[in-house]
């Protein structure tokens, strides 16, 4: 009742502005506009309150969207909104590749991957100090190539690496800030259900978005692996050094990841060079991975229901979320919000790197707060004909996939920064011995790590395109 009144009294605004300034057009449209985006934060603040008291953002973005849109516009425009807002969005073909790479991720856990991955690793910088969180890390980027979720991928790899440092005398801060910051991951490193939504909400090619997140997921994980190096040998009894494996062991563990290698370059070569499309590759990576698991994992009948159960489960919750943030987004156009603040900006003279860099710190303080799928369909149709208009000395198509990369790697870091931090959350409620302040004390060092990698991607925009213009 609350939300109702409160958009009810900024569409109220509106009309009255309208009806004292009719003969004055310009002036009208100005109070108009300051009504807008009252309404439209209104609808922000309504949003956050109803997360606030735990509503699924899913429905919280189509509670305040369908109340906003109805306010402004009226009860049939809302109806002729709602009778084909769904149909439009979810029979668009491009969408199917999301349950896909779902699917993937499901059959790579049943597979046995994450355990194979660790062991490879763990055999080439297990006999270093720390080397075994240098594994989890590298595990997990490997991993991450495969499932495409962070949350997945941390608790994934959990199961198979915590046991082992625990096994080897590793602190606890050590053990689940590595796992924590190595499952973040997940949603980088290509193929990613993030990277394939913003490609899809800001009309970017799937295959450029997934080639520009190489190098800066290398270099992340790369970072990760030095702050490890840094913490260890600050405090050397957190990681101490295991035994050196011998060639024979590291060969026969690299042989039980070369089907691992081999789909995600089929995957994403293959779909950047052209020879099928990015669904044609994801029914080719999860079909591949069915095989493993089937061939190598023990799958059966039983697992794979629970596969496709896991898979159907996954894809749901997140057409929800994409149909309650095209219904705000919705409601927000009405109310010209976007346009109006992309207007305010402009004519306000800002420089470009200032906007980008204001829009980078609200990703940040979101991330504390938000997961980060929800917090990027809420706000990319907003922020990206932004940073679509600005000029940044690249094309317009180089600007959005860079901008996205630097986002996503934004989004990255809010799911271990306190006070929220999903990941941290979620490896400490497997590791139930290691206080949650351990874990965040844990994660400080790979946390400094990112800020430095944002600086370099931000600083240096060939790092994100190089390799998308190489093979261009």
């Amino acid at each position: 009742a609350g939300l109702v009144e409160l958009l009810h009294r900024a569409a109220g605004d509106v009309a009255s502005r309208d009806d004292l300034c009719g003969d004055h057009a310009g002036a009208s449209a100005r109070g108009a506009g300051m009504t807008g985006i009252a309404a439209g934060l209104a609808g922000f603040v309504a949003l956050l309150a109803l997360m606030a008291v735990r509503v699924p953002i899913g429905v919280a973005m189509l509670a305040v969207g369908i109340s906003g849109y109805g306010l402004h516009t009226g009860m049939l425009p809302l109806l002729a909104f709602l009778k084909t807002s769904a149909f439009h969005q979810f029979s668009t073909y491009s969408l199917s590749v999301i349950p896909l790479f779902v699917l993937m991720g499901e059959f790579a856990t049943r597979a046995g991957m994450s355990r194979a991955l660790f062991r490879t690793a763990a055999a080439f910088l297990g006999h270093r100090k720390g080397g075994l969180a240098m594994a989890s890390i590298g595990g997990c980027a490997a991993f991450g190539a495969i499932c495409g979720s962070s949350l997945a991928t941390a608790a994934t790899m959990a199961q198979v690496a915590l046991p082992e440092m625990k096994r080897h005398n590793y602190s606890g801060a050590l053990s689940t800030g590595s796992l924590a910051a190595g499952g973040t991951l997940g949603i980088l490193i290509p193929p990613s259900v993030i990277l394939v939504l913003y490609a899809l909400m800001a009309e970017q090619s799937i295959a450029k978005m997934f080639v520009a997140a190489m190098v800066p997921g290398v270099l992340a994980a790369v970072g990760y692996m030095i702050a490890v190096a840094v913490f260890v040998r600050r405090n050397p009894e957190d990681g101490p050094a295991g035994p050196q494996a011998t060639w024979g062991e590291k060969l026969s563990a690299l042989r039980e990841t070369w089907t691992i290698i081999a789909i995600f370059a089929l995957v994403v070569v293959g779909m950047y060079r052209g020879w099928f499309t990015p669904t044609e590759a994801a029914a080719i990576g999860a079909f591949g991975t069915g095989l493993l698991a089937v061939f190598h994992g023990g799958m059966r009948l039983e697992g794979l229901m629970a596969c496709l159960r896991g898979m159907a489960g996954t894809t749901a919750m997140i057409f929800l979320i994409l149909l309650g943030a095209e219904t705000f987004n919705a409601f927000l156009m009405q109310t010209r919000t976007p346009l109006l603040i992309a207007q305010a900006i402009t004519e306000a003279g800002l420089s470009p790197m200032l906007v980008l860099l204001a829009i980078l710190l609200l990703y940040l303080l979101l991330g504390c707060v938000m997961d980060s799928m929800s917090m990027l369909l809420l706000t990319i149709p907003i922020f990206y004909p932004i940073v679509a208009g600005l000029d940044f000395g690249m094309s317009q198509e180089e600007t959005l996939i860079w901008f996205g990369i630097i986002a996503v790697v934004v989004v990255e870091v809010g799911l271990i920064t306190p006070p929220v931090g999903m990941n941290v959350f979620v490896i400490n409620g497997m590791a139930r011995d290691v206080p949650m302040i351990e874990s965040f004390r844990g994660v400080l060092p790979f946390l400094i790590s990112d800020v430095i990698r944002i600086g370099a991607l931000i600083a240096f925009p060939a790092i994100t395109l190089g390799l998308v213009r190489f093979l261009g």
